[in-house]
């Protein structure tokens, strides 16, 4: 086991006494003597588990009120932020790789336990929130495929956990694998609905420069935090700093900071690939709703009934429904695992892998299946607004100690934060907080 020596990183506190996510910690090979892109090549994977939080269904609500409602013009939006998802997750990567802990083991050890336990119960919300999320997107797949009740549809996402039993019991790589080749479904969905859509391209391209509207105009400003706040989702930032940690990268500087820069290489492109997906999903909104006069589409269920006769094919509505179950699928997975390092990372308690998922599942599948047995689809419609505000409210408790790890030269040594990224990403964290506070008062007021 990697122990950190406590001389070597004065900055913490304690030695790190378990590994991250030690059923899978570092059991993958990074070709120690291969060609620098069969090296790179050993990378990539987790940034694409990343990903997929960038892309989960409570965005795609977002996504298609804004596309409806304004056309391209919050494209810029989505553009920023990815760009600011790209340096939080690259730090995350170098908390891991710097320091051989994920974020809730950091947190564990930087705080007493009068701070690190209420940052334990906020990162456990937002897990319970994210799933009921995704939860609840992977029910409405099921119903808009197979005409299966939304009810029996959140029932059926538990078996997901034997799935990711599965899966890590034959490599992690298998889980890489799985989430890739879903990732690829959605895109080839997306592809084909916005070429049926055949949007405006010079209208797209312009969609991504950001304009003073967006600010003026309280509206459209609204659903720009709303895509912003709804992007940057803190479980990720506990996953990444987990998974990356699956690679056997050695342990001397020179191949730690290989390391960091592989990694980094990873996640930068697989958001890249998140931001496609979810232009895709503004640009198809806005050039089959907008474009023929639907400005009010926001649900899901909706957004699929009217793309065949918007866009004169059957195929359409069945296309969206594969690419949000494949998106659900993969979010749960994504969920699960991050759960599993928040739990241990925090507590260091060690469970069975399945008793530990099925709690973790349990917690989400409960309120979403009493929601829509109780109040049936308007009221999933409502939670699931629900659980972005709720996303929003705590996402600052991960983000803040993320940077400040990062940025203490104690704690990270040579691969501590250069002095300029620091500084981006502490913009970032209080731009960040104070969108989601303004986010939170507006839902709050009404």
């Amino acid at each position: 086991m990697d122990v950190v020596n406590p001389k070597a990183r004065t900055g913490w506190r304690h030695e790190r006494e378990e590994a991250s996510m030690a059923d899978v910690y570092r059991s993958i090979g990074t070709r120690k003597g291969a060609s620098r892109w069969r090296r790179i090549a050993a990378f990539l994977g987790p940034g694409y588990l990343v990903a997929v939080g960038y892309m989960d269904p409570g965005n795609w609500s977002t996504s298609l009120a804004g596309g409806s409602k304004f056309g391209y013009t919050l494209l810029a939006v989505a553009l920023l932020s990815n760009m600011m998802a790209i340096v939080l997750q690259s730090l995350c990567a170098r908390l891991a790789i710097g320091s051989g802990r994920d974020l809730a083991q950091a947190c564990r050890d930087a705080f007493p336990k009068y701070v690190s336990i209420p940052l334990w119960l906020f990162a456990e919300i937002a897990i319970i929130a994210t799933d009921i999320a995704e939860v609840i997107g992977t029910a409405i797949g099921l119903n808009l495929l197979f005409g299966i009740p939304l009810e029996l549809g959140v029932l059926i996402t538990a078996l997901d956990v034997f799935l990711i039993l599965y899966l890590q019991k034959i490599g992690f790589r298998w889980v890489e694998a799985f989430v890739i080749a879903l990732l690829g479904i959605i895109t080839v969905c997306f592809g084909v609905q916005i070429f049926l859509a055949d949007p405006q391209w010079g209208q797209v391209i312009r969609g991504f420069f950001p304009t003073t509207e967006i600010v003026s105009n309280p509206e459209m400003l609204y659903l720009a935090l709303g895509i912003l706040g709804a992007t940057v989702m803190p479980h990720n930032l506990y996953l990444h700093s987990g998974i990356v940690q699956t690679r056997d990268y050695g342990h001397t500087l020179p191949e730690k900071r290989e390391a960091l820069t592989f990694a980094t290489i990873d996640s930068t492109v697989a958001l890249c690939f998140a931001l496609l997906v979810n232009a895709s999903i503004l640009i198809l909104a806005a050039a089959a709703f907008h474009a023929n006069g639907r400005t009010d589409v926001a649900e899901l269920g909706e957004a699929s009934s009217l793309l065949a006769p918007l866009l004169g094919l059957a195929v359409a509505p069945t296309l969206f429904g594969i690419a949000l179950l494949c998106c659900g699928l993969n979010s749960t997975v994504t969920a699960t695992m991050a759960g599993q390092i928040i739990m241990e990372g925090f507590l260091k308690i060690r469970l069975q892998p399945w008793v530990r998922r099925l709690i973790t599942r349990a917690i989400a599948i409960i309120p979403a299946a009493f929601v829509t047995i109780w109040y049936g689809d308007a009221g999933t419609a409502e939670l699931l607004i629900l659980t972005q505000v709720v996303l929003s409210l705590q996402l600052s408790f991960a983000v803040f100690p993320l940077v400040m790890f990062t940025a203490s030269k104690a704690k990270m040594g040579e691969l501590v934060a250069p002095r300029w990224l620091s500084a981006v990403a502490y913009t970032i964290a209080i731009v960040i907080a104070g969108l989601n506070v303004k986010l939170l008062f507006d839902f709050v007021v009404g």
